[in-house]
């Protein structure tokens, strides 16, 4: 198995994308670290992770919180000794609707969800993974940091500053066997995206897909190929799960990694 005796924290793992993301984990034979805000779903992924023969534990944390970020870390080494694998998935959509009329309060928990949850949750882990020279992050983007949207610049804007970050951790974590990677999964219905759609259609606009509709199980798919050997020293990239031709991408890392492909610029090869 590709992620056999490995742990692995996975935010916003209650539903959705995250649950997705750890079940293929324990297919895998990871041990989870399940991690939101909400106790009673992340149980429900549990049970599902326990079902499939896997480890799990719940560790309700708002990402946000400096102090519970850290105790949530503290607590995962502490049962399992080590953290191998970082999932940085726990976001929300933020205010829908032109600029001028965001809830300035919600405009900035989006930053504090979607960008700073990510950055306290790798500070967290890194410490424990520079030690023991290994370890595997990947950050969140979503289509918000592929292609700009009307009504969206909350969401858009910490979504394209989250690849920025994992471009430049990357390039901090050269030469460790630390590597950090962005994962975009296209648009999938989640609860996220039923909020999504019922602003749009209060509004009486229509919501389309520039970033490609995507699926649970690509996103797990892909998720799983960034957290194991299979994508070798591929760091400080965005590879969308859609959009993308993950699977024949190990010959190509080399070549990759010498070039601005898969950065924010999505600059492609001739």
């Amino acid at each position: 198995m590709r992620l056999d005796g490995m742990v692995a924290v996975v935010t916003g793992a209650g539903r959705g994308i995250g649950q997705a993301i750890a079940l293929a984990f324990a297919r895998e034979g990871a041990r989870l670290a399940l991690v939101s805000r909400t106790a009673a779903e992340l149980e429900d992924t549990a049970s599902q992770v326990r079902d499939l023969g896997a480890s799990a534990i719940v560790i309700p944390t708002d990402v946000t919180d400096h102090g519970q970020v850290d105790r949530m870390a503290a607590q995962v080494i502490d049962r399992y000794a080590a953290i191998d694998i970082l999932v940085n998935n726990a976001g929300v959509a933020g205010p829908i609707g032109p600029l001028q009329d965001n809830d300035p309060s919600y405009w900035v928990r989006t930053i504090q969800v979607n960008l700073i949850g990510t950055y306290l949750c790798c500070r967290a882990v890194l410490p424990g993974m520079l030690e023991r020279n290994r370890g595997r992050i990947i950050n969140m983007a979503g289509g918000g940091s592929l292609f700009g949207a009307p009504d969206m610049t909350a969401y858009g804007s910490t979504k394209a500053a989250v690849v920025r970050l994992t471009e430049c951790l990357a390039m901090e974590l050269a030469g460790t066997n630390v590597c950090v990677n962005a994962l975009a999964p296209g648009t999938i219905q989640t609860k996220m995206l039923d909020e999504i759609q019922e602003a749009y259609d209060a509004r009486g606009v229509e919501m389309t897909s520039s970033a490609g509709w995507g699926s649970l199980e690509r996103a797990g798919d892909l998720a799983l190929f960034l957290a194991s050997g299979d994508s070798g020293s591929l760091s400080g990239r965005l590879v969308s799960a859609v959009l993308d031709d993950y699977p024949n991408l190990p010959q190509r890392i080399p070549e990759i990694m010498e070039s601005d492909i898969y950065q924010l610029r999505r600059v492609d090869l001739p």
